[in-house]
């Protein structure tokens, strides 16, 4: 996408540049999510469409009357993606512009990819309005979704915030960072004088809680769950990263005015989030608690809320159980049968070259089991 093919639109309006991170690698969806497939590029409903697709598809129907740009949606859809999935991604999304793929030479969390893609967007529409989704998410009420990310776009435009999206908790989770608010923040609604989703002022961010601590913030009535999920002024942004992280701004900002700079400083990136990097210490970080059916789909408990309602056993599949209760199967073959004898609370995988069998509350140590396999040359093809 060049700078001729994007027009901010009329003064005063501002418009909307949707940011998808892909560059994760899902290692505790494996073995189903492989470093060759890793979980955003897998169909894992009935949609027949991949979760990086689902996620597209729910951000370029937006209808944010408020964005006057013209073109495709897509011309202001960018993805931020590693180098061995770049294939994958516009194989995956062929609408999407090649120029709005951006490209990191290796991962280093979230804060890189965030300021790579808010540095392309400065160049094309300095005023425009930028918005950070995972490419993995479900959302169960596009609707709501829609009504939230208005809201927050029209806040964002009048207002030199950052704002974070959290989601109203429904259980005292443990597996979810989480965001307590401070006062009310005075705003003008979403542009049309209403104000369905009150945002308020952020008083700190907390790290994943032990189940005591989780149930505790649940009974304040105080907390979201964190959900990745950002709108900001792309000069807001920018102007963070400048203040907060200033090594990391003029390393990025002198790269992406050298062709192919990118590849070579890139590696010598601090590896961090953007929440480490920038929302924990800006002074300017609201949150609008909202609720849309949303699930991370973190790992493999996530298929019993994703399929909810097949019974006490969720299979994909076919299976054969006696004495076996609340267990998630999985197979890869719909010919390949999976026969289970007295268990309970327990994931069984069974993939072309895998099989896996955890317990449902020892799902994330999945991730350990992914480094031994990363540091064992005999078994990295597993990986």
């Amino acid at each position: 996408m060049s700078t001729n093919t994007v027009e901010s639109g009329v003064p005063g309006r501002r418009s909307f540049y949707p940011v998808i991170l892909a560059g994760g690698s899902g290692e505790r969806f494996w073995p189903l999510s492989r470093k060759s497939k890793p979980k955003q590029f897998l169909t894992l409903d009935d949609s027949g469409l991949s979760l990086i697709q689902s996620t597209v598809k729910r951000l370029v129907d937006l209808d944010l009357d408020d964005s006057q740009a013209t073109g495709s949606a897509y011309d202001r859809l960018m993805i931020v993606t590693g180098i061995d999935h770049r294939v994958q991604v516009l194989e995956q999304l062929p609408d999407l512009p090649i120029e709005n793929l951006l490209v990191e030479p290796v991962g280093r969390d979230t804060a890189p990819a965030v300021l790579f893609a808010a540095l392309r967007i400065a160049q094309l529409d300095p005023d425009g309005v930028m918005g950070v989704f995972a490419s993995d998410n479900r959302v169960d009420q596009p609707e709501v979704f829609g009504r939230v990310i208005r809201q927050a776009f029209a806040l964002a435009s009048e207002q030199d915030v950052l704002v974070t999206l959290g989601i109203t908790p429904t259980f005292p989770s443990t597996g979810y960072g989480y965001i307590e608010r401070a006062e009310l923040l005075r705003t003008q609604g979403d542009g049309r004088g209403k104000q369905e989703f009150p945002a308020y002022q952020v008083h700190r961010f907390a790290e994943k809680p032990d189940a005591t601590t989780a149930a505790e913030f649940l009974r304040t009535g105080r907390y979201s769950w964190n959900s990745g999920m950002f709108i900001w002024k792309v000069r807001a942004i920018l102007a963070a990263f400048e203040r907060y992280q200033p090594a990391l701004f003029e390393a990025m900002r002198s790269a992406t005015a050298q062709r192919g700079a990118i590849r070579l400083i890139y590696p010598e990136l601090q590896k961090i989030s953007v929440d480490y990097a920038i929302l924990e210490k800006a002074d300017n970080v609201v949150v609008i608690p909202a609720e849309f059916g949303w699930d991370d789909l973190g790992d493999w408990n996530a298929l019993e809320r994703l399929l909810r309602g097949q019974g006490e056993n969720v299979s994909v599949g076919r299976h054969v159980g006696i004495d076996t209760e609340g267990t998630i199967l999985y197979t890869t073959n719909g010919d390949d049968l999976i026969a289970t004898i007295g268990l309970e609370d327990v994931v069984v995988v069974r993939t072309s070259e895998v099989t896996l069998v955890v317990r449902k509350d020892r799902t994330q140590d999945i991730k350990k089991v992914v480094q031994q396999l990363k540091e064992s040359t005999d078994l990295e093809r597993f990986v």
